[in-house]
């Protein structure tokens, strides 16, 4: 993701400079998982601590006890109360049996069909799925999938990433950060990957403010 040609980009814009700095080379890997489980993980992490979500999505797949991940039709197979013996919730039980239904029919894509898929179309494609929102999505997009001109304006730490190292009093309204962001295109993904870190930074106390540099 962190090309040169990205960084030599990103570097025009005063406040990327300052936490490319910082933070140095971009390190963001993409995992090579299919859309199907990256959601059905997503789900289950939805509302929980990481490590108790991870505890229940041990259990299921133990329940599921296949090689692997699960394939959707042996989701499909367990009943709801096996999911909810889980910890998965009665919401998350229904979502996940969505996807995997889904899945089965080809509207949730393979990795290879994907790629022959926009952004956009997977945005389009995957929103109506119960459980997964456009944010939902946009973590597919990059984490996944791998897409480097993804720019999550809904999510918090990348609208605090920019506060932080704009040096601004209030976060920018997702709107305004998203025109603001066309000047990074077409490597956008790694300009919120940097945000990100600059909130995780702050969360720390070791960012360090503009006047500060």
């Amino acid at each position: 993701m962190g090309t040169p040609e990205a960084l030599r980009h990103l570097r025009r814009d005063p406040a990327l400079k300052r936490v490319i700095r910082q933070v140095g080379p971009c390190t963001l890997t993409p995992a090579r998982r299919q859309p199907y489980e990256a959601l059905v993980r997503a789900i289950a992490h939805q509302q929980v601590h990481g490590r108790a979500a991870e505890a229940i999505l041990g259990r299921f797949l133990a329940l599921c006890d296949q090689k692997g991940f699960p394939t959707p039709e042996t989701v499909l197979a367990l009943t709801p109360e096996q999911m909810r013996a889980c910890g998965l919730s009665a919401n998350k039980v229904l979502a996940i049996r969505d996807i995997a239904e889904k899945a089965a029919l080809g509207i949730v894509p393979t990795r290879a069909a994907a790629r022959r898929l926009s952004d956009d179309a997977l945005v389009e494609r995957l929103v109506p799925l119960r459980g997964v929102g456009r944010w939902t999505v946009e973590m597919l997009l990059i984490f996944t999938l791998g897409r480097p001109d993804i720019l999550p304006v809904d999510d918090f730490g990348v609208r605090e990433g920019y506060r932080l190292a704009a040096g601004l009093d209030e976060q920018p309204k997702p709107r305004a950060l998203a025109e603001i962001g066309e000047a990074w295109a077409p490597y956008r993904t790694t300009a919120a990957w940097y945000f990100w870190r600059a909130a995780d930074l702050a969360k720390e106390g070791r960012f360090r403010p503009p006047q500060a540099i």
